[in-house]
C-alpha cells in the first residue's frame, strides 16, 4: 500500500510532488536551462522543505528554478497553503486549469515562464529574446515614475541579471550592442533606485556600469542620459559643482544629438548654479532649457519613455527648483512652481510623475514662506505629507526638509509650528527605512 503524501510546507515542494519526479530527476533539468546553475538533489530537497533560503542560492541557480517552475524563487519558497484553486500540474509537467476563479493568475505565471524559457533556454540570442527584454526595460521605464520603487525593484534586478548573463554568452556585434544598450538603460534606472533610497554611492557604482555598457554600445544619447542622472544623484547628495560637471560633461554628448536630455541638462546646471548661489548663470541655464525645446528630436531614448525621456512638466518642476535657491527670484519661483503643480494635476497624463509632482509642491511652499504666507505653504505641501512611506523616495524627503529650513530660516518657526511638526513627522519614515 503507498504512503500518503506529506503535505508540502512550500510552494516548491507542492510543484514538485504535482510533477510527481524524484529530487534527482529535477536536479538534473538544471544544467540543461543554465550550464552554470548546479544544484544538488538534496539541497533542492531542503529548499523544498523551507530550511534553506534564498540567499545561498546563485544567480543562476534563481533563474533555473524561474524558468522550471514560472515562479520568482521568494514566491517558491513562501509556506504553501492549500486553497480550492490552487494550481495543478499533470504528470507531463503541464498547467491543470482549476474550476474558475484563478484563471488571471494561471496566466500571468504561464507568461512569466514562456519569458524565461525565451531568454535563457536558447543557445543563443534570437530576435524575439532581444524584443522581449526591450519590452520589458521599457515597461520598467514607463512605470518608474509612476509607481512605487517597492514593486519594481525585484524586476530590475531581475532583469539587469539576465541581461548580464546573456552578454556573457558570445554574441553577434549587433546583438551585443542592442543588449549593451538596455543593459545600460537598467543599470541607469538601478542607480536612479539607489539614489531613491539615499545609496549615492551605490548610485554612483550603478552609473558607472551604466556608461561603460553605454560606451559598448556607442550610443551618444545614453551617455548623455546617464551624465544626466549622474548630476542629479550628485545635486541631491549635495555635491553641487560635481553636479555641475557631470551636467557639463552631458551636454557634450547631448549637443551631438536631439533628443530630450538637450533640455534636461542645461536645466540641471540651472539647479545645481543655484545652490552654489550663481544666479546669473542659473537664469541662463533655464533659459537654454526652454530654447532647446524649439530643436528637440525624439532619439532612442525618448522612444523607451517614462524616466528616460525628460518633459516639458519636468522643465518647469527644474527650473522651479533652481528659482527656490535664489531670494531675488521669488515671483518667478512661484510662477513656475505653480505652472509646474498644474502640469502634474492629472494622474492619468503620461507625463506624470509623483516624484516631481512633490517637487513642485515643495518648491511652490518655499516660493511662498519667502511671501511669509505660511498657510499657503502648508496647503501646497499636504498631498506631499500624505504621501505613504513607499513613496517617500531621497529626492521628495530631501524637499521636504528644505521647506522646513525655510520656514526657520524665514524667522516663521512659532507661525509654522504645526507645519514643522508635520514634516518632520512625515521624514521619521523614508523609503530607505522600510523592511526589505
Amino acid at each position: 500500500m503507498a504512503r500518503p503524501r506529506r503535505e508540502p510546507r512550500t510552494v516548491l515542494e507542492h510543484l514538485i510532488q504535482q510533477r510527481d519526479r524524484t529530487y534527482e530527476e529535477m536536479a538534473a533539468d538544471f544544467e540543461r536551462l543554465d550550464e552554470r546553475a548546479t544544484i544538488s538533489a538534496r539541497h533542492l530537497a531542503r529548499l523544498a522543505r523551507g530550511e534553506r533560503g534564498t540567499a545561498g542560492a546563485t544567480p543562476a541557480t534563481r533563474r533555473a528554478l524561474q524558468a522550471l517552475f514560472g515562479v520568482p524563487l521568494d514566491e517558491l519558497l513562501r509556506p504553501w497553503v492549500p486553497t480550492p484553486t490552487t494550481t495543478a500540474l499533470a504528470t507531463d509537467g503541464s498547467l491543470v486549469l482549476p474550476s474558475s476563479g484563478d484563471e488571471r493568475n494561471i496566466i500571468t505565471m504561464a507568461a512569466e515562464r514562456a519569458r524565461r524559457f525565451t531568454l535563457l533556454a536558447a543557445e543563443s540570442t534570437t530576435p524575439e529574446s532581444v524584443d522581449q527584454l526591450r519590452e520589458d526595460v521599457q515597461r520598467l521605464a514607463l512605470a518608474y515614475p509612476q509607481r512605487p520603487l517597492t514593486e519594481l525593484l525585484g524586476d530590475l534586478a531581475e532583469t539587469q541579471d539576465t541581461l548580464f548573463a546573456l552578454l556573457e554568452r558570445r554574441q553577434t556585434p549587433q546583438q551585443a550592442r542592442q543588449l549593451h544598450f538596455l543593459a545600460s538603460v537598467t543599470s541607469g534606472l538601478l542607480a536612479k533606485a539607489s539614489h531613491d533610497l539615499a545609496d549615492p554611492h551605490a548610485a554612483m557604482l550603478q552609473a558607472r556600469t551604466a556608461i561603460l555598457c553605454a560606451d559598448q554600445a556607442d550610443h551618444n544619447g545614453l551617455r548623455a542620459w546617464l551624465r544626466g542622472l549622474q548630476s542629479m544623484v550628485a545635486y541631491w547628495a549635495g555635491r553641487y559643482a560635481e553636479a555641475v560637471r557631470y551636467a557639463e560633461m552631458g551636454t557634450a554628448f547631448a549637443n551631438q544629438g536631439s533628443g530630450t536630455t538637450t533640455v534636461w541638462l542645461p536645466v540641471s546646471l540651472a539647479r545645481a548654479y543655484a545652490a552654489l548661489g550663481n544666479g546669473d548663470k542659473a537664469l541662463a541655464a533655464v533659459r537654454n532649457a526652454e530654447d532647446a525645446w524649439e530643436s528637440v528630436r525624439p532619439d532612442d531614448m525618448d522612444e523607451l519613455g517614462g524616466i528616460c525621456t525628460f518633459t516639458r512638466p519636468r522643465t518647469l518642476y527644474y527650473a522651479a527648483d533652481a528659482l527656490a535657491w535664489l531670494p531675488n527670484e521669488a515671483d518667478n519661483a512661484v510662477s513656475y512652481s505653480t505652472r509646474a503643480v498644474a502640469a502634474y494635476s492629472d494622474t492619468t497624463d503620461p507625463a506624470w510623475a509623483f516624484g516631481d509632482e512633490a517637487g513642485s509642491r515643495t518648491d511652490l511652499a518655499i516660493a511662498r514662506i519667502a511671501s511669509r504666507q505660511i498657510e499657503g505653504a502648508a496647503e501646497a505641501l499636504a498631498p506631499v505629507l500624505d504621501l505613504a512611506p513607499e513613496q517617500r523616495i531621497n529626492g521628495i524627503i530631501s524637499s521636504a526638509q528644505r521647506v522646513h529650513q525655510a520656514v526657520t530660516r524665514a524667522g516663521l518657526a512659532n507661525d509654522g509650528r504645526e507645519l514643522i511638526e508635520q514634516i518632520e513627522d512625515f521624514t521619521l519614515t523614508p523609503l530607505k527605512a522600510l523592511p526589505r
